[in-house]
């Protein structure tokens, strides 16, 4: 690939102005993300987006949930691919480790998770349209600081910071997987309605699948050591906090046997 180096004064030139475009533009969207995040903990302390258990009208259109997780959740495999493939450092070493962290999450939750949903259910479309926005400028925000922006040597993957993120993240997983299959489970074929889960981190918190998923992504910033990484653990958090906290009053409401010492997402915390 060329570098600027290579290239003749004026092509010096173009080069540097678009840097400074994209790393102008990069910096817009790392303060947008950050202040979303801001209005979406706030308004979600109130309301609860309209999806899964908490479904309600008034929404405007809907389309079934498991394709609207596929649309909604695509550009975070297939936006960020081609993005990481375009840098000048996509066959390095780090980058495509980190790569593989980010395709490891986001191909089981795009394209294996939402068949495990029961059908029938409905999602806005306007759901759809937020997520499937977001996902687009995480992936951007994210594959081009990994493969273009950012700058990893080799001797990252032995740094303590990388190991104890790798750590974390795959704790995460494994977390959330488990806890999206005990969920999945509960119910037996043409069964309908909510159960209490038990076992595991679900004696200690009502979603451990929200606990597990921030975990990942804590270890993935970790690991990544960028704004990026950071700027979605925040995200997450004023996303998946209040939703956590919705799904344990919801809990509480309709079961009174609802085990009264469990959190919502943070075991013993929250």
């Amino acid at each position: 690939m060329m570098i600027e180096a290579d290239l003749p004064a004026a092509g010096r030139r173009v080069y540097s102005l678009a840097a400074m475009i994209e790393a102008d533009l990069y910096a817009r969207l790392i303060v947008g993300v950050l202040l979303t995040a801001a209005v979406s903990a706030l308004a979600l302390h109130f309301l609860s987006a309209p999806y899964g258990r908490h479904a309600r009208g008034g929404w405007g259109p809907t389309m079934d949930t498991r394709h609207a997780w596929v649309v909604m959740e695509s550009p975070a495999v297939l936006a960020f691919l081609a993005i990481f493939c375009a840098g000048s450092h996509a066959l390095e070493a780090t980058p495509l480790v980190l790569a593989a962290m980010w395709q490891a999450h986001y191909l089981q939750r795009t394209f294996v998770f939402p068949f495990s949903m029961r059908p029938g259910g409905r999602t806005p479309v306007s759901v759809v349209a937020m997520g499937f926005t977001f996902n687009l400028i995480n992936a951007y925000l994210n594959a081009r600081w990994l493969s273009e922006l950012g700058s990893y040597t080799d001797a990252w993957l032995y740094s303590p910071a990388f190991i104890i993120g790798l750590i974390l993240f795959v704790t995460g997983y494994r977390i959330n997987r488990w806890a999206d299959r005990v969920l999945a489970g509960l119910r037996r074929p043409g069964e309908t309605g909510y159960k209490i889960p038990r076992g595991g981190l679900y004696e200690l918190v009502s979603c451990p699948n929200y606990f597990g998923e921030l975990l990942e992504w804590t270890g993935f910033a970790l690991a990544a050591a960028s704004l990026a990484g950071w700027t979605f653990v925040v995200f997450t958090a004023a996303n998946l906090i209040p939703r956590a906290l919705s799904h344990h009053r919801w809990y509480r409401q309709r079961f009174p046997d609802y085990p009264r010492g469990r959190k919502a997402v943070l075991p013993f915390l929250l």
